[in-house]
């Protein structure tokens, strides 16, 4: 297969031999696609290693053979957003969602879509929890994995003072009874999944627990096994005084994953 003047975004690139690359894309016809960029560490292929750097927006031309395609020409379309901080952390964490998810060689025209939309969002810096919660509920529809988020699995219309967990089968959950301070940290509000089925951004409380049940839906799909992504935010302490919402602690509120 020849691939002439293919959109795609960058997810990831890394040193392949002495002078190339192994670098995996995005694109609208083909999903997920990888490529060998050859001999790029040269000094007249400055411009060509610059877009292929993770969330460039580039047309590409190349051969398939095999599992990877060689690559003889990239070009960017635009010029990637300047990701600083969280922002750059979450970054991070849309490519290796679409790195763990995105089917190769599959055309899933909706995941395109959804990821240069929030590319773009995130350039515009616009509330960073919302965009991403946003990005998950698209990325299950584009899969074939979402489910109406204002009404329960036998189809009961989501009662807004009441508490939910996600099943994977199911959909939401209504937790009965009194959860407990534990239960809780583990269940979103009826309310925030109301928001996210109209796309209206929740109220800030709302959003620690619809993070960690989506979370758990993530997992699941990912096979049980989380991202480096999680690690490295986990990992990060917070400095005294310091507004940005990544914290030590997995079970943080943290936004950006």
């Amino acid at each position: 297969m020849r691939y002439a003047a293919q959109p795609a975004f960058v997810l990831h690139a890394r040193a392949w031999r002495e002078t190339s690359l192994l670098v995996e894309v995005l694109t609208h016809e083909h999903g997920r696609v990888g490529l060998i960029a050859r001999g790029v560490h040269g000094p007249k292929k400055q411009q060509l290693r610059a877009a292929l750097q993770p969330l460039q927006h580039i047309r590409f031309d190349g051969v398939q053979r095999g599992e990877l395609a060689q690559l003889s020409a990239a070009e960017a379309i635009d010029e990637a957003p300047r990701l600083h901080g969280e922002v750059m952390l979450a970054g991070f964490y849309l490519n290796e969602l679409m790195l763990r998810l995105a089917p190769r060689h599959d055309g899933v025209g909706m995941l395109y879509a959804i990821y240069g939309e929030t590319r773009a969002r995130l350039g515009l810096e616009l509330p960073l929890a919302w965009t991403l919660r946003r990005f998950e509920r698209d990325l299950f529809e584009a899969l074939g994995v979402g489910f109406a988020w204002d009404c329960d699995g036998d189809g009961v219309v989501i009662d807004p003072a009441a508490r939910y967990v996600l099943d994977p089968e199911h959909g939401p959950r209504r937790v009965l009874g009194d959860a407990g301070r534990a239960g809780r940290s583990q269940t979103a509000t009826g309310r925030a999944l109301l928001d996210l089925a109209a796309d209206r951004e929740p109220c800030a409380e709302d959003m620690p627990g619809l993070r960690r049940v989506i979370r758990a839906l993530l997992l699941h799909h990912l096979g049980g096994r989380g991202l480096k992504s999680w690690e490295l935010i986990a990992s990060l302490p917070r400095a005294p005084g310091d507004g940005a919402v990544v914290a030590a602690q997995p079970d943080s509120d943290a936004s950006v994953s």
